[in-house]
């Protein structure tokens, strides 16, 4: 028997991958909708992606030229998820635009937004910054997410990272090896019990190796401290993992005190953007407008 014609014929290469790049987008888009335990969270009743409130991503800002390039390759990883939801950036300080100034240029009225900082635990900013910012807009819906982490997407970017760096499978049984789990350091408790909640999770992602979070500035111990602590306990194979959102001159000294490999910052990682599109939607069913509310870490 003879095939048919558009059967025999192959396809072109590039439409095989353009094929495969569309289900991933798919699959991405859907796998944000699902919980950690395999329920599919509800949705709010609109009516479409041109009706949800603007997502505008919360980045402190920084002097490092490469930290906004980060952010934006981030935040269109999002939009390629998420194609027609209005996706936008502000700034705490340092960089354009500003969150009043993202704020003030929403095209709804009343403004309907979404606020989801693009920071790895709570503290000052997201406890103290964002509910100010909202509730200057006068008759505003404007919602604020719960931090990033902890999170075990979070935790997938860590080992991503940590494997580009030259971390490999067989370390994680390693009685020589140790992991410094690097972030910018706070003075508010719950920013540490966050930062040490991802040390858990990170250690037991790695087979359990010890993994010991470390601050860049206004807690302990510092970076090079952690260091010498896992040291003292035998740990000469020492990783820092960057639990930086972007780079900047934290992740650039933390990385120097590194006696063996130092990770990346976690970037425009793709499990960072299924992880704000999931604290987006999440803060639309939990959260009240203008209100901060201390959402439980999923």
């Amino acid at each position: 028997m003879t095939e048919p014609a558009h059967l025999r014929e192959s396809l072109p290469l590039d439409s095989t991958a353009q094929l495969l790049s569309r289900i991933t987008t798919q699959l991405g888009t859907q796998l944000s909708h699902v919980r950690l335990n395999g329920t599919r969270m509800r949705m709010p009743p609109t009516a479409g992606p041109a009706h949800r409130p603007t997502l505008v991503a919360v980045a402190h800002g920084s002097r490092d030229p490469r930290a906004l390039h980060t952010v934006t390759t981030l935040l269109d990883r999002v939009r390629e998820l998420r194609p027609g939801l209005d996706v936008r950036l502000g700034h705490i300080e340092l960089n354009e635009p500003l969150l009043p100034d993202t704020l003030a240029s929403l095209d709804t009225r009343p403004h309907r937004a979404v606020l989801v900082p693009l920071m790895l635990g709570r503290g000052y900013h997201v406890k103290h910054d964002l509910p100010e910012a909202a509730a200057a807009v006068p008759g505003a819906d404007i919602r604020i997410a719960a931090p990033l982490g902890p999170h075990p997407l979070l935790v997938e970017a860590l080992c991503s990272r940590l494997t580009e760096a030259g971390w490999r499978p067989e370390d994680g049984t390693s009685r020589s090896a140790g992991v410094v789990l690097a972030a910018a350091g706070s003075r508010d408790p719950d920013s540490a019990a966050d930062a040490r909640r991802t040390a858990d999770l990170l250690s037991e992602r790695l087979g359990g190796v010890p993994v010991v979070p470390a601050y860049a500035s206004a807690a302990a111990p510092a970076v090079p401290a952690a260091v010498r602590a896992l040291a003292a306990r035998g740990r000469h194979r020492i990783a820092v993992a960057s639990y930086f959102a972007s780079p900047g001159l934290f992740a650039t000294r933390s990385a120097a005190a590194s006696p063996w490999i130092a990770a990346a910052p976690l970037g425009a990682h793709p499990a960072l953007a299924r992880l704000l599109l999931h604290r987006y939607e999440e803060a639309l069913t939990t959260s009240h407008p203008t209100q901060h509310r201390e959402l439980a870490s999923a």
